[in-house]
């Protein structure tokens, strides 16, 4: 495929399964999958619609779509030689970029154009490095690593009370590794944070070490919990109860809540009898009909918990302004909330 092909016949092909090796010019390749993308996103014209549907189902429509999207986009592809050179004319120089995440390769490669682009984006970041809200200097992300690109949550930490215990913090989830050090600004000796992903777990370990914490803050890696118990566990885990079609999804999506009940089943075996937990959980799922507040109740006194506080904050992200979004009634609704649980 070459830079004569246009959107809209590789849109059909890529639907029919077909997938689409470039052998043009590169930026072009780059401007058709902008094109191909914008086309995928116009939105349906007004009465296609046959009867109203409820925020699950359209949330559920949502995700499909972007389903179709990511697997018709996903049909580009582009080869790499074994030094990840790509030989087409205006060809980018990807190769540290390719490094970081995939190590050394003894033979040429065919990768698809977005998952290329993503590996490039990642690499640019974790050079120019993020600003984080209530730190004193900038996190290095990782690829595959959710960033903290949503500071209210971190708004809620810093505005919390400390407990009069303030030796051990368990960060469950610690993904970068801000809460971590945002603990310890909070006080407390030290910090064991867990994760599943080997990814998080190197930059959760980068960012610690950066901030010369490696003495306080200890990272591992498990499915929610470490051994023994804190005097405070942290967690902001996946906010959507549905299936995840990426491995960084699992950062925002949660099927069937199954973490989200798993970590609250397991608190009570791992706080200290006077700790508290913190979880950070935004309410947009019940505002998409997917959780109600009942069900996490219920989630709640079951593992022998109950409730001290709840603090709330309005999400400022740009999609709460942006009327255009599917899920836009949802977003205007939503809070962000740090619940303070305690044994009952």
């Amino acid at each position: 495929m070459d830079d004569t092909i246009t959107a809209n016949k590789a849109i059909e092909l890529a639907r029919e399964g077909v997938g689409l090796l470039w052998t043009g010019d590169y930026q072009n390749a780059r401007e058709l999958l902008k094109a191909i993308s914008r086309r995928l996103d116009r939105k349906p014209r007004v009465g296609s619609q046959k009867s109203p549907l409820g925020p699950s189902e359209i949330f559920s429509q949502h995700r499909i779509q972007l389903g179709i999207k990511a697997q018709i986009t996903g049909q580009i592809f582009i080869l790499l030689s074994k030094d990840f050179e790509i030989t087409l004319r205006r060809g980018q120089d990807v190769k540290e970029a390719c490094q970081e995440v995939i190590g050394e390769i003894d033979e040429p490669v065919v990768m698809p154009l977005k998952v290329l682009l993503a590996l490039v984006s990642a690499h640019e970041w974790r050079k120019k490095k993020i600003r984080v809200k209530h730190l004193p200097q900038p996190i290095t992300p990782y690829f595959g690593v959710f960033s903290p690109v949503r500071g209210e949550y971190l708004d809620l930490i810093v505005q919390m009370t400390n407990s009069k215990f303030q030796k051990m913090a368990f960060d469950i989830g610690v993904g970068t590794g801000v809460l971590s050090i945002l603990l310890t600004q909070k006080g407390y000796q030290h910090i064991i944070g867990t994760d599943i992903e080997p990814r998080a777990i190197a930059c959760a370990q980068e960012n610690i070490k950066n901030y010369g914490l490696e003495d306080r803050i200890s990272v591992i890696q498990a499915d929610i919990f470490p051994q023994g118990r804190a005097d405070l566990i942290v967690c902001n885990p996946p906010w959507i109860p549905a299936i995840p079609s990426s491995p960084i999804e699992w950062a925002i999506f949660d099927p069937e809540s199954q973490f989200l009940k798993k970590f609250l089943a397991g608190l009570k075996d791992h706080l200290q009898e006077d700790g508290q937990a913190w979880l950070i959980i935004s309410d947009i799922a019940e505002h998409l009909q997917l959780r109600s507040r009942e069900e996490l109740m219920t989630w709640i006194k079951d593992a022998g918990l109950k409730l001290e506080k709840k603090v709330d904050v309005v999400p400022k992200h740009p999609k709460v302004q942006d009327t255009e979004d599917t899920l836009h009634f949802a977003r205007e609704k939503e809070l962000t909330s740090l619940w303070v649980l305690k044994q009952d």
